[in-house]
């Protein structure tokens, strides 16, 4: 049974902090990208990036790559903040300093504590939202102290929970709208859309989210830092060659 009260108090609890953050068909078998993708009309988390395209590979020590597809169309200005900050070394050895499992692992602070960052302006940007880019497990937004004006440098990237059709008429309940395509994806592959429309969602993880998903697990403290250290060792920017996509976690099996 879920645990409804837990769920919005935690998406209480991110818009209000001082910075905020914050899979398979039928056959058990999960397709590729682009056919998944067309399973939803407008959502472009799944849909495979073209050779050629501007990724993002986020080194992470003693764990390996996490590649991510990037939303030039959905968040234009959220694409060049980050691709910005990646060339510039702003990411290199910063950590990931707020993890909850089942929810979203957040970094990006050079404070290291969840209260620092800028943009490649010096300041917040307004980044918007999209309702073709949604909170699907694997997706990476940025972190806001109450609204998309107030993004800088901080990021999560979503692992969310599971998700059935009780856990839908709870959130319809409370007064939550989501269109049958997004519904669809999210009990395929998992998120958090209660998020959906306060966040800027600016591209997804195309292989290394079983990283991520390991990531997750890692112990904490009280206020949600890791004990251990999980350090960022590089962002660069490349382009994308036409290898094989791991969006989902049914991929790693």
């Amino acid at each position: 049974m879920i645990n409804i009260k837990k769920i919005f108090a935690t998406a209480v609890c991110c818009v209000f902090c001082t910075v905020a953050a914050t899979a398979c068909g039928e056959d058990g078998k999960s397709g590729s990208a682009s056919e998944k993708g067309k399973e939803a009309s407008g959502i472009v988390n799944y849909i495979a990036p073209e050779k050629g395209d501007e990724v993002i590979v986020m080194t992470i020590k003693d764990r390996g790559d996490v590649k991510i597809k990037l939303f030039e169309d959905e968040a234009e200005k959220g694409v060049e903040n980050f691709v910005g900050l990646a060339k510039d070394g702003y990411y290199d050895g910063l950590t990931f300093h707020r993890v909850i499992n089942e929810f979203m692992i957040q970094g990006g602070d050079p404070l290291g504590n969840g209260t620092g960052g800028e943009s490649i302006w010096g300041d917040k940007f307004e980044g918007g939202t999209s309702e073709n880019a949604i909170h699907l497990r694997g997706a990476i937004a940025y972190a806001n102290s109450g609204a998309t004006s107030t993004n800088g440098s901080q990021f999560y990237i979503v692992t969310g929970e599971d998700l059935t059709e009780e856990m839908f008429e709870l959130y319809a309940a409370n007064g939550y709208t989501f269109t049958d395509d997004a519904k669809k994806l999210y009990m395929e592959n998992g998120g958090t859309p209660f998020l959906d429309g306060g966040y800027t969602v600016f591209g997804q993880v195309y292989d290394g989210l079983d990283i991520v998903m390991d990531i997750q697990t890692t112990a904490t403290d009280e206020n949600d830092k890791p004990v251990e250290d999980v350090i960022i060792e590089k962002v660069t920017v490349e382009e994308y060659d036409g290898e094989d996509l791991k969006f989902y976690m049914s991929d790693y099996e």
